[in-house]
């Protein structure tokens, strides 16, 4: 049996000085386990849009009225406010189990040795992005879920999911300097697929923000364009992210490029299809709750398979210098890196 060291008065202070410090003095997590933690942070920011469109596709935007607390009187959702409250303060308190992610990812990183000041950095910026979105969030209600509101709030999930998905990668990665795998006319072709799939992504929120599903049963602002309008433009950047990716899957083939950025490719180009597929089907069949949701799901899925292909573009070899962790005195205060 392993005897459980004891915590002297100076290990307390210094636990509370800084706690990260504290921890990473005690603890070293395996290579796996960093990028397990990176990837729940990752899994649940794509869980996060899910329920986010569950709830607007369900009306429940408003289903707490106010923001923090759900409503003037209470905290928590109450039982006479039904399924609506019981919605939308359901995602509120998924935030929390986001939180939890992307601090067990921090206290990963920062625990790794050696240490990596890349991937505690990566990590931070997924937390102050998640409190920005979740201040951003609290917003929208109070503005009674204006669409531009609305339309931002999904932007900085799309953020959060980039943030993500390139700390999931370098957590698989050395700290070398970048080397390209392929040459410099593909690359400019995968920085065209960037821009059209971010071009999409944002064009989608417009179409959200005109279409039907208001996020409540009363009277919401919608932005004033005709939604089958620009659902049609989204339809044409659809296309033309599709044609690029199989253009790049070719080319890749051609030029016989490693096996990392063809594979990423294709699975890009399946997963295409089959948003395809669901958009089509919810444009013919009036927007289907069901397939709304899972569409923006699949939006979500799309964009880190778009930054998985970019970034199997380059390696980086592990490298031989170690970086030391920040100092362990009670001068570091800190929170950061």
């Amino acid at each position: 049996m392993v005897r459980v060291p004891n915590v002297t008065r100076a290990d307390a202070l210094a636990a509370l000085r800084n706690p990260l410090s504290f921890i990473a003095a005690r603890w070293t997590p395996s290579p796996r386990t960093v990028q397990r933690a990176a990837l729940s942070a990752l899994v649940m920011a794509v869980i996060i849009v899910g329920t986010g469109g569950a709830v607007r596709l369900t009306g429940s935007g408003l289903g707490c009225p106010t923001w923090p607390k759900c409503t003037d009187n209470s905290l928590t959702a109450t039982s006479a406010m039904g399924f609506h409250g019981a919605i939308e303060f359901g995602n509120r308190m998924l935030t929390y189990v986001l939180c939890a992610a992307v601090g067990w990812a921090i206290i990963a990183a920062r625990s790794q040795k050696p240490y990596r000041r890349s991937l505690t950095r990566l990590g931070w910026a997924q937390f102050w992005i998640v409190m920005g979105n979740a201040i951003l969030g609290g917003i929208v209600v109070l503005v009674g879920l204006n669409p531009y509101t609305v339309a931002a709030h999904f932007l900085l999930s799309a953020g959060l999911i980039a943030v993500a998905t390139l700390m999931w990668q370098r957590t698989r990665e050395g700290d070398g300097a970048p080397r390209p795998l392929v040459g410099k006319p593909v690359q400019q072709l995968v920085w065209f697929l960037v821009l059209a799939s971010v071009l999409l992504i944002a064009v989608g929120t417009v179409v959200t923000g005109a279409g039907p599903h208001a996020g409540d049963s009363k009277e919401v602002e919608r932005i004033p364009i005709d939604w089958e309008t620009v659902a049609k433009l989204h339809a044409v950047l659809a296309w033309i992210v599709v044609t690029l990716t199989f253009a790049l899957w070719f080319i890749l083939k051609a030029v016989d490029a490693p096996k990392g950025p063809p594979a990423r490719t294709r699975e890009l180009f399946l997963i295409l299809l089959a948003q395809g597929v669901i958009g089509y089907v919810q444009y013919f069949t009036h927007l289907p709750e069901v397939l709304v949701g899972l569409h923006m799901v699949g939006a979500a899925l799309i964009w880190i398979w778009v930054l998985r292909v970019l970034l199997a573009l380059r390696e980086r070899p592990e490298t031989t210098l170690e970086i030391p962790g920040p100092a362990q005195s009670g001068s570091a205060v800190g929170a950061g890196v």
